[in-house]
């Protein structure tokens, strides 16, 4: 496929009045994470991964100033160079975070680390720009006056980011950045997926806010896309038994309909009105146009009620918090 003419269907960001594909390509993966995704990823192949990003039909990458210490970013940008910049509304998003080494997340990181991203991206603004896992850090340190939250607020009326928004994991903590008002978008992973449904209540009250919201790790980190047979893993860490016996119940489903686990996965999040797109990771070229295919499998309505049942049986204590 890998032609930007076929392009997927966009919807609004909230009220940033960006437009974006309901697939976004993630960009952890491409910059080699080994101990998350279980296998080296080249330079090479992590920026041939990233122009296919950019030259497809999917028209919003993801990455993150905390991704292997930048090398996501690096890799990106040369595959922005390649491809003579970014084309007219592509969706770039990247986050700024605390440092990797002392945990130190203030103004002078937050600025380091602004700098330090466009540097290797090779730009001078990007459409989107999230404060990356604060559940880290202390929440009055990030939100005190001239700290983190204002950093971003600043980049944005300075025009250095379109819009800005908040991304981790941690419901709890995220809900308190959202009740702020100072976001427009947010993005919740490994929460909203067909074994976890917990992000709901965040979920609802973004999208009561007018928030646009970005789902990641519908995959649970891969587990739902290769099935209990590929991993024993969910949010990179040991799955326990029960989720386990979840997972390999809607693996069975799944077969019995003939559609993919990865197609059921992807299609939970893309279904969904409130969310406006989906990251998926991607760690080779070919990754894009599979993520692009699964999202239009035919997925019949009896086996999403299967799936809803089987989803209710999960142990909430089994799941990431």
């Amino acid at each position: 496929m890998n032609d930007p003419d076929q392009r997927l269907p966009t919807r609004p960001l909230g009220a940033t009045g960006l437009d974006i594909t309901v697939l976004t390509i993630g960009g952890a993966p491409l910059g080699s994470m080994p101990g998350n995704f279980g296998r080296e990823v080249p330079p090479e192949t992590g920026t041939a991964t990233a122009l296919a990003a950019i030259r497809g039909p999917v028209r919003a990458l993801d990455t993150s100033a905390a991704y292997s210490a930048g090398e996501s970013e690096r890799r990106i940008g040369a595959a922005i160079r390649r491809a003579g910049g970014l084309p007219d509304g592509y969706v770039l998003s990247t986050k700024i975070a605390r440092d990797l080494a002392s945990g130190v997340f203030d103004a002078v990181q937050a600025r380091r680390s602004i700098a330090e991203s466009l540097h290797r991206l090779g730009l001078d603004r990007v459409p989107l720009l999230y404060l990356h896992d604060p559940e880290k850090n202390d929440f009055d340190q990030l939100m005190a006056a001239g700290g983190p939250v204002d950093i971003l607020r600043e980049l944005r009326e300075r025009g250095v980011a379109q819009s800005i928004g908040v991304a981790g994991g941690d419901l709890a903590t995220i809900e308190r950045y959202v009740r702020t008002g100072y976001f427009d978008v947010v993005l919740t992973h490994n929460r909203w997926t067909l074994v976890n449904r917990s992000a709901r209540p965040l979920i609802d009250l973004a999208a009561s806010m007018g928030l646009g919201v970005v789902n990641a790790a519908v995959f649970g980190g891969g587990i739902l896309a290769s099935g209990t047979g590929g991993s024993h893993r969910y949010a990179y860490r040991e799955a326990p038994a029960g989720l386990l016996t979840a997972i390999g119940e809607m693996e069975a489903a799944c077969r019995a309909h003939g559609v993919p686990l990865a197609a059921a996965a992807i299609q939970f999040s893309t279904r969904d009105p409130r969310i406006a797109s989906t990251i998926i990771g991607a760690s080779r070229p070919e990754r894009v146009d599979q993520a692009v295919a699964l999202a239009s499998t035919p997925v019949p309505d009896p086996l999403w009620a299967e799936l809803d049942a089987i989803a209710t049986r999960v142990d909430p204590a089994t799941l990431p918090a």
